[in-house]
């Protein structure tokens, strides 16, 4: 591995990779296992723990790759040109997600998952350059709270009082003034799980993993030291989630306040598990390598996925008799359920297949060196 490089990050990159494979291509989602779906609304399991572990990770990682150059002033313009134009990559990645496969760019879903980490990565990476771990612990205790003002305190125009609720949020409302309902998800009724709005409190998230980045690379602090205070700091995190939840719910497509806590501590006790076994006492043998092929095309295995399943899902063909049919549902009702008595067995089957095929070829790509980015 390179000097200083986190081999915990890149095997928790990989546990990152691998469940939101399986979250994200169930054979049937009436027929899943309940860690493996959302939250209806308020509420987190684990498959809500998947985007936010990737935004973490990501203002972990920046802080290891830009850590030489912050202290540089000389360097931050061109740095930030080049952070800007991998933000323009990602967003546009995300944005050609939403028009395939038939490029519909009058009703394409403009909010997604690649848009969202764009801007927050460029905001992360300029507050990274541009303030201290002070300044931006500060920032992050103000977002967390003004996102809470926002949402129930704030009238929503239209609607009146603020409130939660999936339509008549202010997020919802904001994404409906600024991109109109047909640009957004079109499975949800005028709103987005990944709305405007959301964006902010999805900063604060990432600044968790830019100030835990920054304490890991604390040279003057032993290792062990690292590890206590990072359990202490996640599981403070955690605490303070869950008591913030008792009066603005844990709510993953809101991006709650209190969810940022809680998912941001669990991703904190997570990573300092990982740093004490993989960095701290060494262990990076065999267990690891499948973990880190899985970590070492992460975009690359966001993209490709979710757009073959787009393809997959979206694209009619046509039987002899001239009845028409999608491919996904074709592969899953004559490949998976009728070698196995319980739907639930075979919506996991067609998950784990679609996983292993996507780990395969990681593994490939591994082998040869080749490694994506945006």
């Amino acid at each position: 591995m390179p000097a200083g490089r986190l081999v915990s990050l890149d095997v928790f990159r990989g546990l990152t990779v691998l469940l939101m494979l399986l979250v994200n291509n169930p054979g049937d989602y009436h027929f899943y296992y309940t860690p493996l779906v959302h939250a209806p609304w308020h509420g987190c399991r684990p498959a809500d723990l998947v985007f936010p572990s990737f935004v973490f990770i990501m203002g972990v990682a920046l802080v290891y790759g830009l850590g030489s150059v912050q202290p540089v002033r000389a360097l931050h313009r061109t740095t930030l040109w080049r952070v800007g134009r991998r933000a323009g990559v990602l967003l546009l990645l995300g944005l050609l997600i939403g028009l395939i496969p038939y490029f519909y760019f009058t009703s394409f879903r403009i909010p997604g998952v690649l848009q969202r980490i764009a801007l927050v990565y460029a905001a992360c990476c300029v507050l990274f350059l541009k303030t201290n771990w002070r300044q931006q612990a500060g920032l992050l205790a103000f977002i967390l709270v003004l996102y809470n003002v926002l949402l129930q305190v704030v009238p929503v125009p239209g609607y009146g009082p603020a409130n939660l609720a999936p339509a008549t949020n202010l997020g919802a409302w904001l994404d409906r003034l600024l991109f109109h309902q047909g640009h957004l998800f079109v499975e949800q009724e005028g709103w987005d799980p990944e709305g405007l709005l959301g964006t902010l409190p999805t900063i604060a998230t990432g600044l968790l993993g830019v100030l835990t980045g920054q304490w890991l690379r604390q040279p003057a602090v032993e290792p062990t030291t690292k590890v206590v205070w990072l359990f202490v700091a996640g599981s403070g995190l955690v605490v303070a989630g869950c008591i913030w939840n008792g009066w603005f719910p844990i709510n993953k497509p809101l991006w709650t306040s209190s969810y940022v806590l809680y998912a941001g501590g669990i991703d904190v006790l997570l990573v300092a598990a990982l740093y004490f076994l993989c960095d701290v006492q060494g262990w990076r043998g065999a267990w690891t390598l499948p973990l880190r092929v899985c970590g070492s095309n992460a975009l690359l295995v966001f993209f490709l996925p979710e757009a073959l399943e787009r393809v997959l899902t979206k694209l009619k063909l046509h039987h002899a008799d001239g009845t028409m049919f999608y491919l996904r549902n074709w592969l899953y009702q004559n490949l998976f359920t009728p070698y196995f008595r319980s739907p639930y067995h075979a919506s996991l089957a067609y998950a784990l297949a679609y996983t292993a095929l996507w780990v395969a070829l990681l593994w490939v790509l591994y082998r040869r060196r080749l490694f994506f980015t945006a």
